[in-house]
């Protein structure tokens, strides 16, 4: 038997679709189709047609583009309230990275009919959109701004900062706690460097107070990792 589609309330979570109403968010739930995916398998390629979108529910996926020389660049990692694909989806072009499930994945698969349907039926699905595609252009820009203007350790830093407001919004507490759910070489991947140059950064921002090793954790001083992500303010 096919899976039943999560209630209206868990449509609602996903920043795309949080500004649709009830009746809306009713019907993106019964146009949906349960979708799994094992660790290491392949959602999509580079250059697939774009189709179709997910909302995740479980697991995590890498989005990464490979140069011809192998080299990886991380964009992101995907995680349970995100979607992916939706890009393509829109405007109708070729998939612009791969995305694979790093853990064992679940989510919910729109296909461009449906999705095109339910803008036609709910013209506020538009705005949304649109809301949700200016902030990932803003969150775009201060990585490309991170890469190519600030030192290692200020870019490092800045990456903490992003994750903690993915968790916290803006308002961040003094003191808070992260668990990295990704391996050194990924974030190196991720911040365009070395895995050793990463360890280094690491250990730079431990002495100068800004993260402490606990375990499986990091503690964060939130005041210090902010001076860490801009020295010259």
């Amino acid at each position: 038997m096919e899976p039943t589609s999560p209630k209206p309330s868990f449509w609602r979570s996903f920043d795309l679709f949080s500004g649709l109403g009830d009746e809306a968010l009713a019907a993106l739930a019964g146009m949906a189709q349960r979708r799994s995916w094992h660790a290491g398998e392949l959602l999509f390629q580079r250059g697939d047609p774009g189709d179709w979108m997910v909302a995740l529910a479980s697991g995590r996926v890498k989005l990464t583009l490979l140069t011809p020389q192998g080299r990886e660049l991380i964009l992101r990692h995907a995680e349970p309230g995100d979607t992916l694909g939706e890009f393509a989806l829109v405007d109708g072009d070729p998939r612009s990275a791969d995305a694979m499930a790093v853990a064992a994945t679940t989510g919910w698969v729109l296909d461009r009919a449906r999705f095109a349907a339910l803008a036609a039926a709910h013209p506020e699905l538009g705005m949304a959109a649109a809301r949700y595609f200016c902030r990932r252009l803003r969150e775009t820009t201060e990585q490309l701004e991170g890469i190519a203007l600030y030192q290692l350790e200020a870019r490092l830093a800045r990456f903490l900062l992003f994750t903690l407001r993915q968790i916290n919004g803006d308002d961040l507490p003094d003191h808070a706690v992260l668990r990295f759910e990704i391996s050194q070489g990924e974030l190196a991947a991720v911040l365009g460097a070395s895995r050793p140059k990463v360890n280094r950064a690491l250990q730079s921002l431990q002495e100068a107070g800004a993260i402490t090793r606990q375990g499986e954790d990091w503690q964060v001083a939130v005041a210090a990792l902010l001076q860490a992500a801009d020295p010259a303010a």
